[in-house]
Order: structure tokens, then sequence, then C-alpha cells
């Protein structure tokens, strides 16, 4: 049972790694071909190459608070009022986002501090109720980043650790497995993921993200009464 439960949730991390993929995939093409320039020895494609340099510095704190504090986040996912607190601090950091500036940097002007901010929210995101996305937008914004700017390399950011998590539980993994249900499990993940992701960036665009606040405070209430 628990070896089908853990092939389960790796599938439902590759459908969400395949939305992020589908999503951004001429995004990823133009990093994938900055990286083929660069090792031709030429210096052109400079924007894409900086994204990348920031994602990969972004992920060295992440991957090191999960690697440091594993065993300390997964402690909290068995107490269901953390959950309610959490979501409840998720919508207070979505809420503030309505005094961000309207007009952020660019790529052009973000920093290795801006991409080391975001990646130790992305790190805190492992506490069950803190939006991994709502944490990384929301901490792009605060930093002075263009909104389309920030929505990109939060999703962007995902990727490495999506495929980290993913492989950590996928080791854990035998045989007697149920494909098929983990296939369907998949797809599922990644169709609701899709619509959710291209809703999610319109909204960003839009300057409403801030209206997800109120679901998360609802929420929050809601699981902090039902687990007194």
């Amino acid at each position: 049972m628990r070896e089908s439960q853990l092939f389960f949730d790796v599938m439902l991390h590759l459908g969400t790694l395949l939305t992020v993929v589908v999503y951004f995939r001429a995004d990823i093409w133009k990093i994938v071909q900055a990286i083929a320039t660069m090792l031709r020895g030429k210096r052109e494609s400079q924007r894409e190459a900086k994204l990348l340099l920031w994602i990969i510095v972004a992920t060295i704190p992440t991957g090191l608070m999960g690697i440091l504090f594993r065993d300390w986040f997964e402690s909290l996912f068995s107490k269901p009022k953390i959950v309610g607190v959490m979501l409840l601090i998720t919508g207070l950091v979505l809420y503030l986002t309505r005094w961000t500036k309207r007009e952020g940097r660019k790529i052009e002007k973000m920093g290795w501090v801006d991409s080391i901010l975001i990646g130790i929210a992305q790190g805190l995101a492992i506490i069950p109720g803190i939006s991994r996305s709502g944490a990384t937008i929301s901490t792009g914004l605060f930093c002075g980043l263009d909104r389309e700017l920030s929505a990109k390399f939060s999703f962007l950011l995902s990727i490495p650790a999506i495929l980290g998590a993913t492989f950590l539980e996928f080791r854990k993994i035998g045989p007697g497995v149920e494909v098929w249900t983990g296939l369907i499990g998949m797809m599922i993940a990644f169709l609701v993921g899709l619509f959710s992701l291209t809703f999610l960036v319109r909204m960003i665009k839009l300057r409403v993200v801030g209206k997800f606040s109120y679901y998360c405070w609802l929420l929050g209430v809601i699981i902090i009464i039902l687990t007194r």
C-alpha cells in the first residue's frame, strides 16, 4: 500500500512538472539555446543565460533547507493546526503584494540577492500550508522585480525542485505498484495544473493576485476551527 501511494505521489509530481515545461516551453528552449551558444564560446543570449544562472543560485538555498531541515518539515505534516496557521500567513503575504511597484525590474537588473531570497522562500514553502508559487512570486514582487518575471522565475525555479523531490521519492519505490493509476493521476495533475497555471499567470498580470489571500484566510480559519 505504501509503495503504491509513493508511486502515485511521484506521478503527480511529474504531472505538475510537465505542466510547467509545456507552459514555459518557449522560455526553456531559449535557455537551452543560450547554453549551446555559451558552449560554442559566444556571448549572445545574455538574458537567458542570466535567467539560468539565477535559477541555479536560487536552487542552492532551497536544496540546503530541504536537506538540513527535512525531518522537521516532515514532522509538521502531522499537525493540521500548523497548516491552518500557515495558510493565514500565506494569505497575509499575498495581500501585501497589493503595495508592490507597478513597474518592476527586468531580468537585466535582477541580482544574486533576489535569487537567494526567492530560493529561501521556496525552501520555506516545504512547510504545509505555505504556497510555493505564492511565496516565491510574492518575494520576487517584494524585491522589486517585474510581475511577469516574478511569475516566470517562480515556475521555472520549480523544475529543479520538483525533479529533486521526485528523485528522492522515486528511490523509495519498490515493485508491485499500480502503473495505470499513477499514469491517470499524472494526466489529471497535468490538465488541472495547466488550467490553474494559465489562470494564475493571468491574475498576476492583472495585479489581482492579492485576492487569493481571502481564500487562504477562509480555508485557514476553517482548518483551525475543525482541528481544535
